[in-house]
């Protein structure tokens, strides 16, 4: 974590995104801020109240005016970082951002690492480690659900439940290690019926969370979405008509799409993650054997998948043998396609069989496009997610719990078995480690080196 940590220096970076625009904003944090700002502003800041703004002359060591500057201050402990803040407000050009920052660098300042204003927002006590990942998230959104998910996270809600959970934990692993100090008396702090109970409890929220973990998967990333049939079936067509644009090659010879074609989509604040793939059949030509193959995998790895036929070419029986060999345990929707080749008899056969998961349209034409596109968000079920809902969308969160699971059980078990107090406080202790590596309530160097490096720099 050393190349994050510059200890007492102040730091400096560009926080705005970089490029010419007509503003950008530079941003330094730590306890010299004022110190290093006195040589190129006339203005004494030191003396000025937190969160005001300032305007005037940025300068170089020569007294050459870099650029009219509005400079807002923020005093600590009142920060995002905790420390005295400054926000260099300049215009966009990116000289002068280069030159400002330069001029920053030569008064004392030293560039900040990646993530290292929200680093030090963490090691002074403005957030946890589960807040500081949902920055990053909120950042990354692309969606009004992640933007949803994120900004729950980052209020504290997950921090504020695994906190009384873990003390709840830290009591009892206490009372046990106290009867070890008490061994030859035979007496019993800890009551075991109650310790069994908090257990349960914990094993129940952390299960809760766990299954949270494969809808916020699919909000963060977007949702899997494979479309799949028969070579002609019109995928491509439907993934254009998705698109609203010609992303797929579209053509009457049969086996066109080889690879897969992948495109992401954002229907009503919900990603999508469209898979176009090879269309299903027999066949003897190894670079197509190889795109089907390819098209059942990704399948088998989508949350959601459509079953695309040619209405006017692929009976009912033969559709209902293409859906046998697709999985059943993955929701789908099944659409009947190319309407508008379809005599009045054939609608009507389709229309018996109209249900919730099928659907008539004609990709060509783009009739019911907009239909499929609400059936698709129903069966992602976040169309109405509850901001005060907590979802785990963080890779590291999900393991942290499976980990502190597995020792929970050993917990249980032991507790069945009658085994000493010193494993069970064992076992306690290392589900708090898991537990506490979320929050960064444990936070070995290496976690935070990869945590933070991830960020944007001037975040």
């Amino acid at each position: 974590m050393a190349n994050l940590l510059h200890k007492d220096k102040t730091i400096c970076a560009l926080s705005s995104p970089p490029g010419m625009g007509a503003i950008a904003l530079i941003r330094l944090s730590g306890k010299q801020v004022f110190d290093i700002i006195k040589p190129s502003f006339k203005k004494d800041l030191s003396k000025v109240p937190s969160h005001t703004a300032h305007f005037g002359n940025f300068r170089d060591n020569n007294g050459n005016i870099i650029d009219e500057v509005l400079i807002t201050v923020f005093r600590a402990p009142k920060t995002f970082t905790g420390e005295d803040v400054l926000e260099i407000s300049c215009h966009g050009s990116t000289y002068i951002q280069q030159q400002i920052i330069n001029q920053l660098l030569q008064n004392g300042a030293v560039l900040a690492a990646p993530g290292e204003f929200t680093l030090r927002a963490f090691l002074n006590g403005r957030m946890d480690l589960s807040q500081a990942d949902a920055i990053a998230d909120l950042i990354h959104s692309t969606s009004e659900a992640a933007h949803k998910v994120a900004l729950n996270q980052m209020r504290g809600g997950f921090s504020n439940d695994l906190k009384i959970l873990r003390e709840k934990l830290i009591h009892f692993a206490s009372l046990i290690e106290l009867e070890l100090d008490f061994s030859e008396e035979d007496v019993e702090f800890a009551d075991r019926s109650e310790l069994i109970d908090l257990i349960n409890e914990v094993l129940e929220y952390i299960d809760k969370l766990m299954q949270s973990f494969k809808l916020g998967n699919a909000i963060k990333n977007g949702i899997a979405t494979t479309i799949v049939g028969r070579p002609n079936a019109g995928k491509s067509t439907l993934l254009n008509a998705l698109l609203n644009e010609e992303r797929a090659i579209v053509s009457d010879i049969a086996g066109t799409t080889r690879d897969t074609i992948e495109e992401v989509l954002n229907i009503n604040g919900i990603l999508f993650r469209f898979v176009d793939t090879a269309g299903l059949r027999e066949t003897s030509d190894e670079i197509e054997k190889i795109g089907v193959e390819k098209a059942l995998e990704k399948v088998n790895r989508s949350a959601v998948y459509i079953y695309l036929f040619d209405a006017d070419q692929t009976s009912i029986e033969e559709m209902n043998n293409d859906l046998a060999k697709l999985p059943a345990d993955i929701p789908r929707m099944i659409i009947a396609n190319k309407a508008d080749l379809l005599s009045q008899e054939q609608l009507s056969e389709l229309q018996k069989l109209q249900n919730n998961n099928l659907l008539i349209i004609s990709a060509k034409d783009k009739q019911g496009i907009e239909k499929l596109k609400q059936k698709l968000v129903e069966m992602a079920e976040v169309s109405e997610l509850d901001t005060n809902q907590t979802i785990i969308t963080n890779i590291r969160h999900y393991e942290a719990l499976k980990a502190a699971k597995t020792e929970l059980k050993k917990v249980v078990e032991g507790l069945n078995l009658q085994i000493p107090g010193d494993l069970l406080a064992m076992d306690i202790r290392q589900a708090l480690f898991h537990l506490g590596t979320i929050t960064g309530e444990v936070s070995p160097d290496d976690l935070l080196d990869n945590i933070f490096s991830k960020f944007c720099i001037g975040k």
